[in-house]
């Protein structure tokens, strides 16, 4: 372990890291979540759902793009490899334009955790396999669907050369896992996702990372704060402004990282990074 004080690189106080999720649902499906209320007989083909669905490939990966490229922020999009399918121009131009691209996945209601270690396997390659082609180089990171890993997912990214995973939900700072088949950089996930605001107002998505990012750079340099966003959602322009809004207020200040996913991995790596405990940061032992 690396006991050197925690720093990014260059002295930056705040990292920030900027998830963006393009989903599709197997044949006949959608979203189980959506601005609706009214629910539909079981066995229902819910085409309004399914259409939903589809606007994340249609225009919202475009609108989202549009907003990060004007803000010069890279962002990490995790495509279900059957959306890079369907969506494959929206992929391409995420990978030209200097956006990371890592696996979610085949289809969003395809777990992992459900699938034999054979399949899950299978899975994980195919994925990866239809992402590099499109994007030119094979992903470094992996973000499950509906962050649904099972015990065998992380050693089977770890053997496929991957990086960094981005579902941890128990740090808050880069973290090392080993596993049988090599490590991998556990990265924070985002606890306030956009559909977060489906029924309410999107204003409260500006308002908690506003106030998020405020206690973070005030309160904890050398802090991390990942947003997350979905394609569907918040590339609509509703959420779209309250996206805008908070790039907008982020980017005002000094000493800000907005990073890729491998930046962030990458650094741990470099820096012989294992984990950044709170209570190292902020106690003295």
């Amino acid at each position: 372990m690396n006991e050197q004080p925690f720093c990014w690189p260059n002295g930056k106080r705040i990292a920030i890291t900027i998830m963006v999720l393009l989903e599709t649902w197997s044949e006949g499906k959608g979203p189980p979540y959506s601005v609706q209320t009214t629910n539909l007989k079981p066995g229902t083909i819910d085409n309004s759902s399914i259409s939903w669905g589809q606007y994340g490939g249609n225009e919202g990966i475009w609108r989202i793009l549009r907003i990060l490229d004007h803000f010069k922020a890279p962002g990490t999009f995790c495509p279900n490899a059957r959306s890079a399918e369907l969506y494959p121009d929206a992929i391409k131009q995420a990978a030209r334009t200097g956006h990371e691209i890592a696996g979610h996945g085949y289809l969003q209601d395809q777990l992992m955790i459900y699938q034999e270690r054979d399949e899950e396997r299978a899975t994980i390659r195919r994925s990866l396999d239809i992402l590099e082609k499109l994007a030119g180089q094979r992903p470094k990171g992996w973000a499950s669907p509906v962050l649904a890993w099972s015990k065998d997912t992380y050693e089977l990214l770890a053997a496929e050369g991957l990086l960094w995973h981005g579902e941890a939900k128990d740090i808050s700072l880069p973290q090392r896992i080993k596993t049988p088949s090599g490590s991998l950089i556990a990265l924070p996930v985002s606890d306030f996702a956009d559909n977060r605001v489906l029924r309410a107002s999107p204003r409260d998505y500006y308002d908690v990372y506003k106030d998020t990012f405020d206690y973070l750079y005030l309160r904890e340099p050398m802090s991390m704060l990942p947003l997350a966003l979905h394609a569907h959602w918040g590339g609509r322009p509703l959420m779209a402004a309250a996206f805008w809004k908070i790039m907008e207020y982020i980017s005002q200040f000094p000493d800000v990282w907005f990073a890729k996913s491998v930046d962030i991995a990458q650094w741990a790596i470099d820096q012989q990074v294992d984990s950044v405990p709170y209570a190292r940061r902020f106690f003295q032992q």
